[in-house]
């Protein structure tokens, strides 16, 4: 599958890795940074995806905003794979839900959002049913002197761009054979930028998983123009 990214603004939020653990299948563990691991919440707008051999203009243009946590595999032959294991995807097109859902597991639900550029600032709004992943931010995306938000777990540019993703892989789990599935994605020209960024309204970790959990809001870095190809996902049976 290959798409190209128009835009795309990654947050990441630290959790304590035991919070964050049993929401992975077997097989995966949290890729830890101390006692924390992370939840990314990618907004991505999306143009021309399709199947590699089919033309552009046959292509589905979306905005897609997605939950993942860092996670890592270890496969049979013992390398340590560094990837993401998607929680939860949201789309503005029905047809995207409808095929995503028939083609992964990536949980597409369909969402009303909404981009806006003024001032140098990307605003993205979006609204779910139920309120369950309603999310409203602002980054100033232009500000070549972003700096980490108050309270984050990072010490430096360095440590937060290990968790700016997209990573190598995304993983996913077929119950069905007890196998993890391991898609590779190639990227080009991805120089992700920190950018300075303010949450107004995140519900998504409201829900009862992360209850007596306080999210740290630790990054945002933001890239675009990104050419961007899937290749086909390979299964790994697990002991």
């Amino acid at each position: 599958m290959s798409a190209f990214f128009r835009h795309s603004l990654v947050l990441a939020y630290a959790l304590p890795s035991d919070v964050l653990q049993p929401l992975l299948p077997p097989g995966l563990t949290v890729d830890n940074h101390g006692d924390y691991g992370f939840v990314a919440i990618a907004m991505v707008q999306t143009e021309t995806l399709r199947p590699t051999f089919i033309p552009k203009m046959f292509g589905q243009s979306f905005f897609l905003s997605g939950y993942r946590i860092f996670s890592r595999y270890k496969t049979r032959h013992g390398k340590n794979l560094r990837g993401l294991r998607i929680l939860r995807s949201d789309t503005d097109k029905r047809l995207m839900v409808a095929s995503g859902n028939l083609l992964t597991h990536y949980k597409y639900q369909k969402a009303e959002a909404s981009t806006r550029f003024a001032d140098s600032n990307l605003e993205v709004k979006i609204t779910t049913p139920g309120s369950v992943a309603d999310l409203h931010v602002t980054a100033r995306i232009q500000d070549e002197n972003g700096s980490l938000p108050a309270g984050s777990v990072f010490a430096n540019l360095q440590e937060a761009r290990r968790f700016a993703g997209p990573l190598p892989f995304t993983f996913d789990y077929e119950e069905e054979t007890n196998s993890i599935i391991m898609i590779k994605g190639v990227r080009e020209n991805w120089k992700p930028t920190l950018v300075s960024a303010e949450v107004h309204k995140i519900t998504f970790f409201d829900q009862p998983a992360f209850e007596g959990v306080k999210p740290i809001f630790s990054s945002a870095f933001h890239v675009q123009d990104i050419p961007y190809r899937w290749e086909r996902g390979v299964r790994e049976q697990l002991a």
